[in-house]
């Protein structure tokens, strides 16, 4: 590399190894869904297009001899996907330089970690919005080792509740609050040298009972609103809306707020035995004074093959709202890797004829695309670097927030 001057290739190659390497959530994600579309993937898709990624269909157990067909329902999350980069301006001396030239690695960084946190950002705004399992509702900080241990047995007691395998797949995202808590916490646990040394040396969180770790300083943060808690409104409620008595004046219901409902259980999703713990709900738009309506997900369904709750919410009693009112919270982020979904795929390229050069490179998921044109007003070569990419929350039930303030 050494004798390598800057083409629009080695930056291609040279950005896309430092997002591949500091994509810290994007890293941790299901990628299957990349080459769904063969032709799309040969092509290159096109800002706003959406891939629609199929789940599998759910049954219920038939007990004895006698066969009870069951209809098979295709349910699909879409994942749409959007364009954005960062810009370069190189004159032409630097052009002439070495890959290796310090100048170069330094613009080379800057525009990578600009595109890293933009990935990571919106996966998290979408964790904090899509998840709904909520843990830690004081917003405690994890500070002593019985604490920090009974946070990382919740998330994973709470994952396991919900069906989440165990098979190495799990992870946390932590705000840089929370990381300094468990690490700070874990320092008087039994483990390895090794890992010690890690930990300490790094000062983050070194992977341990059954989760990957990550700090980000990109953790969404969550404010309830001010409302009160009002009564259910109606008995036998299925659906993704909760009737209740009006919300107060001048009150609201934030979007992102986590709710429990009286006489709601969650269930096991393949047993569809209850878990003994109140179901949680995110709200999914603002509800203001005077509404009668809370729009809900998950759906509540009481029965069939995607039954996920014990029963429908007792009338006349109150929800609850997880959190204190006007509060905001880190939305610290415990899960699988099927929970959520990151595709970032190729673009279509300008046609030949333009003057601009482009290169568009794939490697490990992860795409980019180089498109090199000469400003000859100011003698200088302008260099975007393009990524499309798309999240979707595939399985939010495989996630679980840890609420820190």
């Amino acid at each position: 590399m050494s004798n390598t001057l800057l083409t629009s290739s080695i930056l291609a190659k040279e950005t896309l190894a430092v997002i591949e390497n500091n994509c810290a959530f994007g890293g941790m994600v299901n990628r299957d869904y990349e080459t769904v579309h063969s032709a799309s993937m040969r092509d290159g898709y096109e800002p706003g297009a959406t891939i629609n990624i199929r789940k599998p269909s759910r049954y219920t157990y038939r007990s004895g001899r006698v066969s009870v067909p069951q209809a098979s329902v295709d349910n699909s999350v879409p994942l749409t996907l959007s364009q954005g980069g960062a810009d370069l301006n190189f004159n032409l001396f630097e052009r002439s330089l070495q890959i290796t030239d310090r100048r170069i690695q330094k613009k080379i960084n800057a525009a990578a970690a600009t595109i890293v946190n933009e990935i990571d950002r919106v996966g998290l705004l979408l964790a904090k919005t899509a998840v709904y399992n909520c843990l830690n509702p004081t917003g405690a900080l994890p500070t002593t080792q019985a604490l920090s241990l009974a946070a990382i047995t919740g998330i994973n007691q709470r994952l396991d509740e919900m069906g989440a395998p165990r098979d190495n797949m799990r992870g946390l995202i932590m705000n840089p609050a929370m990381n300094a808590a468990t690490v700070g916490g874990f320092a008087g646990l039994f483990n390895g040298q090794a890992k010690l040394g890690r930990q300490f040396d790094s000062g983050l969180m070194v992977d341990s009972l059954g989760l990957s770790y990550a700090m980000d300083q990109n953790v969404a943060v969550h404010t309830n609103g001010n409302a009160v808690a009002t009564n259910i409104n109606g008995s036998g409620q299925t659906g993704s809306a909760v009737t209740i008595q009006p919300v107060a004046a001048a009150q609201t219901l934030t979007a992102g707020t986590v709710i429990t409902l009286p006489g709601v259980f969650a269930v096991n999703p393949q047993s569809r035995v209850s878990t003994g713990v109140l179901a949680n709900f995110v709200v999914t738009a603002d509800v203001v004074a005077t509404g009668t309506s809370i729009p809900i997900s998950p759906a509540i369904v009481t029965s069939g093959p995607y039954q996920n709750v014990t029963a429908s919410p007792t009338t006349g009693q109150p929800y609850v709202i997880k959190g204190a009112a006007s509060t905001s919270y880190g939305c610290n982020v415990g899960f699988h890797e099927d929970a959520f979904t990151l595709a970032m795929v190729p673009m279509a390229t300008p046609p030949s004829g333009t003057g601009a050069r482009v290169e568009q490179i794939s490697h490990n998921g992860y795409t980019i695309k180089v498109t090199d044109f000469y400003d000859g007003t100011n003698d200088n070569v302008i260099t975007r670097l393009d990524v499309l990419f798309g999240w979707a929350a595939t399985y939010p039930e495989l996630a679980v927030k840890y609420y820190t303030v």
